[in-house]
């Protein structure tokens, strides 16, 4: 594990030391979490736009899932 320096807005230590006191966690670990969150959820935007980018690629054909219409289920009215 490294120990790096960061620059923090005040506002923004007050905020986390009030979570952390309430949380019974430290600034650190506190800290370790957001980055993990905030990695993951840049990992799902970035998935998110190859997915968009693919289907603007090659857009699904109009007959493309119809093979599987006859195969459907909807019960009895």
């Amino acid at each position: 594990m490294k120990t790096i320096q960061m620059t923090l807005d005040d506002d923004l230590v007050e905020s986390v030391d009030q979570i952390v006191r309430e949380l019974h966690t430290s600034r650190s670990a506190f800290t370790r979490d957001a980055l993990r969150d905030a990695l993951e959820k840049h990992e799902i935007r970035q998935l998110e736009q190859r997915h968009r980018l693919g289907y603007a690629e090659r857009p699904v054909a109009a007959s493309e899932f119809s093979v599987w219409e006859d195969e459907q289920a909807w019960g009895e009215p």
